[in-house]
């Protein structure tokens, strides 16, 4: 039996599998309204046969999107939006799905990838972004404001709204973005918080924002509705962030309620030094599953099926999350399950396309 292609409960919601398609901005929302390409693009990975399936990072305020095309959830339009798109998705996939809900702080205010990425200054159709300290990502970028207090509240407060519009519009689970350089994540490094009050300096203070952020939301949705958190176990740079402190922030994170927490590194500074290598992330997410006992999701470079399984099979994750091979081989899920001698879901629509070495694939009940 594939280990990889048996159930988990993530809370108390059960997985049919391991595999999570993990989140992905596709810069592709009007005014943080879902289009109809969020509807293509989610209505054919609904279809992958992966246990979860993520929106992409899903901003909390306009101010904390990363470009002006980023999606959004923080109006009764941004939600009308998105609910048209899942109501389409859901008629003919009940994959259970997830969002991500995100502030980009000094990382916000940028052109999309296609065209260069570069930071829009508010006369160029930018806006002003903001973080805990005025310290800019990059040298020669705009600098953002320091966050007072107010600031934080309302941010605390659009956490907890958004996550109350994702549980009306019945998403299976909710996890805050806390990675990757953004909002949540800039609190936690000493590199990009230089605050001297409650919410700077030593390690329980830089802790405190994101953790408030948490517990609001925690409390906005029921119980019974996981919720976990995205994290980088470590900047990769001298001084910064790093796996002991990722590992204090989970132990805080289980005593509040976390679901589970879903391990990935970097994107803090352009200082930063990775020895990337297939699966190279996978250890921080073991040890931290192994030092708080939280479920873990394992990401970056996992590739194969082989590695996939293996990963889940030692214990070193519960789940693993595939990004970028998903959106190259959105059936990763069934090329995976052939290999691994499993079985996975799929719509009765393409019950008759596997080879005939693979015909029973599908589940059919």
């Amino acid at each position: 039996m594939s280990t990889l292609f048996s159930p988990f409960a993530l809370g108390r919601q059960t997985l049919a599998n391991r595999i999570v398609i993990a989140p992905m901005c596709q810069y592709s929302a009007v005014e943080g309204q879902a289009s109809d390409w969020h509807l293509i693009h989610l209505g054919h990975l609904a279809c992958s046969g992966a246990g979860l399936l993520y929106i992409e990072a899903t901003a909390v305020t306009p101010e904390g999107r990363i470009s002006p095309s980023d999606l959004g959830l923080w109006s009764d339009e941004t939600e009308a939006a998105l609910a048209r798109v899942l109501k389409a998705v859901r008629h003919y996939a009940a994959i259970p799905m997830a969002i991500q809900l995100a502030h980009a702080g000094r990382k916000a205010s940028t052109k999309v990838p296609w065209e260069g990425g570069e930071q829009l200054a508010p006369e160029t159709g930018g806006w002003q972004t903001l973080a805990p300290s005025a310290l800019p990502w990059e040298e020669g970028e705009l600098s953002p404001l320091a966050l007072r207090e107010s600031g934080l509240w309302r941010i605390r407060d659009a956490f907890a709204a958004a996550a109350r519009r994702a549980h009306r519009l019945g998403l299976d689970v909710i996890e805050l973005h806390a990675a990757h350089g953004y909002l949540l994540h800039q609190f936690l490094s000493p590199l990009s918080n230089t605050r001297g009050d409650q919410y700077g300096g030593s390690l329980e203070n830089r802790l405190r924002f994101p953790l408030e952020v948490f517990t609001a939301v925690r409390a906005a949705v029921p119980a019974e509705l996981p919720v976990g958190i995205r994290i980088s176990a470590t900047d990769w740079v001298d001084g910064g962030w790093e796996i002991e402190q990722s590992v204090a922030f989970a132990k805080a994170l289980r005593e509040r309620g976390c679901s589970f927490i879903h391990v990935s590194s970097g994107g803090l500074s352009p200082q930063q030094r990775i020895p990337v290598a297939p699966g190279y992330q996978v250890p921080f997410a073991e040890r931290i599953r192994r030092e708080t006992g939280l479920p873990t999701i394992a990401v970056g470079l996992i590739t194969e099926p082989e590695q996939a399984e293996e990963i889940v099979a030692a214990g070193k994750a519960d789940l693993v999350a595939l990004a970028r091979g998903m959106l190259y081989d959105p059936r990763w899920p069934w090329h995976a399950a052939a290999r691994l001698g499993a079985q996975v879901t799929a719509p009765k629509q393409y019950w008759r396309s596997p080879p005939a070495a693979f015909k029973d694939l599908f589940h059919k009940a």
